[in-house]
């Protein structure tokens, strides 16, 4: 059968994306088929296909894919035929502490990933979905919604009555806010845009905050936490936001730092971090065990993705150049 793929040249770049077909073998002992459906995009994989971190050879793209299970190999137990699937962003890091480090084994980066019709693979290197989601919903849990899970639930043990801290309106952050009231938690958000933080009013977000308005927006977060500050806070941003996130923490706070948007390097205020006793954690996703829990946890739940805008598979680059945008407010999906 046919398998359309796509592929990015040695070095990426959007003028070095094809369109090809790629092999599609009958699965052996411990794997499974998969019929893919759709894949949702991610900062990271923007900056392979763009070309900012390229691929030294011809990779197929995308990290997060979800779709079908069309066949079972021997041995495998867990899954059968027709199960709805989505794949996990380290397949080597099934549980425990984390045992991987950059993006050698990342699907859509060291190895091929998922912007193709369909691909055998070790059945570890999926899960189920959620019960009752689209595969394009379900596309968007492997990177964004990995890593707030982990981050909230894992890393900083957010607990109802606590205070959770949310940068922006990227896909992990939307995805934080959504997580944190499912905890119990009040949320404090932060935009540049009023119309934006107005929709993350709609999801929950109890305080909004528009950072270029109110430049000492860590200490208005800590005000607002109340209880001596935030006990939470995603930082997305990295060098630029940092020193706003120690200043909205408690004593003895969490900062998760997930993101490099404003560069990969910068300078550690020391004192404030050594003063409050805070912790920090940089989060790369996250297990396959802990991706089962979060979709334990969304099953009991009930709780939905934010999917902003479909594309089909074949304008992939339209896809990214509307990511480039910023105009989008959640997940970005391709249809296959």
């Amino acid at each position: 059968m046919g398998n359309k793929t796509i592929f990015i040249q040695p070095g990426g770049g959007f003028d070095q994306v094809v369109v090809g077909s790629s092999e599609h073998a009958a699965p052996a002992a411990g794997e499974i088929s998969v019929r893919l459906r759709a894949n949702s995009l991610n900062y990271h994989d923007y900056v392979v296909v763009s070309g900012l971190w390229g691929p030294a050879e011809r990779r197929i793209p995308m990290a997060d894919g979800a779709g079908e299970v069309t066949a079972v190999g021997p041995g495998v137990t867990e899954f059968k035929v027709g199960d709805a699937v989505v794949s996990t962003f380290f397949p080597d890091w099934l549980a425990g502490r984390a045992t991987v480090e950059g993006f050698a084994r990342v699907p859509g980066d060291g190895i091929d990933g998922y912007a193709r019709e369909a691909v055998t693979a070790p059945a570890t290197w999926f899960t189920r979905a959620p019960a009752g989601w689209s595969h394009a919903e379900a596309a968007t849990l492997t990177t964004a919604g990995l890593t707030a899970w982990r981050s909230l639930v894992d890393d900083a043990g957010v607990r109802a009555g606590d205070c959770v801290l949310v940068q922006g309106t990227g896909g992990v952050s939307i995805f934080a806010v959504q997580f944190a009231k499912m905890l119990g938690a009040t949320v404090i958000a932060t935009s540049s845009c009023d119309t934006k933080l107005e929709r993350l009013g709609e999801l929950g977000a109890d305080h909004l905050i528009n950072y270029r308005k109110d430049t000492n927006w860590g200490d208005t977060a800590r005000k607002l936490a109340g209880n001596g500050g935030v006990d939470c806070t995603l930082d997305v941003g990295g060098p630029a936001t940092l020193a706003q996130s120690m200043a909205a923490a408690r004593v003895g706070g969490h900062i998760a730092v997930i993101g490099i948007l404003s560069g990969v390097s910068g300078e550690l205020p020391l004192v404030p971090a050594l003063g409050k006793q805070l912790r920090m954690q940089a989060v790369l996703v996250g297990s396959r065990q802990q991706q089962q829990d979060m979709i334990r946890a969304i099953d009991a739940n009930g709780m939905r993705p934010v999917v902003d805008r479909h594309f089909d598979l074949d304008a992939i680059v339209e896809a990214f150049r509307y990511q480039e945008s910023n105009r989008h407010f959640g997940k970005i999906v391709l249809d296959i």
